[in-house]
């Protein structure tokens, strides 16, 4: 009999996994997504007109449109041209999902497009519709230092 093997001369085999590698790997890869995470998750970066007005009860349904600085549309942060919001909105509507549209629109967009997309959601059947705004910093009053005629 040679070394090494146990009865009748068959060579029997450790069956052991380890495991050490497996743990270095997953930490390196938790280490990873930890810090690349937060670097994915991107908004809009929209500066909403600051008001006193109080916020409106949200349903459970809620579809948020933004328009921001550049006039560009964004359904749910995907962006998305005037003419396919239409289609989606009524497409939701006939769902049953658009219990109530906010409208996030930047401070520098003209009242004209926020005007003209306010109508395109009329027009899909959306018959809620909140306009979303900043709550105003203590200590100023409504009206002061806007550009519609405060002081």
């Amino acid at each position: 009999m040679g070394m090494g093997t146990a009865g009748g001369g068959r060579r029997r085999y450790l069956a052991e996994i380890n495991v050490t590698p497996l743990v270095d790997v997953m930490l390196v890869l938790l280490i990873i997504f930890m810090v690349t995470a937060p670097m994915m998750t991107r908004g809009l970066d929209v500066k909403l007109p600051e008001t006193t007005a109080k916020a409106l009860p949200r349903k459970k349904e809620n579809v948020i449109i933004t328009l921001n600085a550049k006039s560009e549309l964004f359904l749910d942060e995907i962006a998305v041209e005037p003419g396919f919001l239409k289609l989606k909105l009524e497409r939701l509507v006939r769902e049953g999902r658009a219990g109530q549209v906010l409208l996030r629109a930047d401070e520098s967009v003209r009242y004209g497009k926020v005007a003209r997309v306010m109508a395109v959601i009329r027009e899909a059947g959306v018959r809620d519709i909140g306009l979303v705004t900043a709550p105003l910093p203590a200590g100023r009053e409504a009206g002061a230092g806007d550009r519609t005629g405060g002081k």
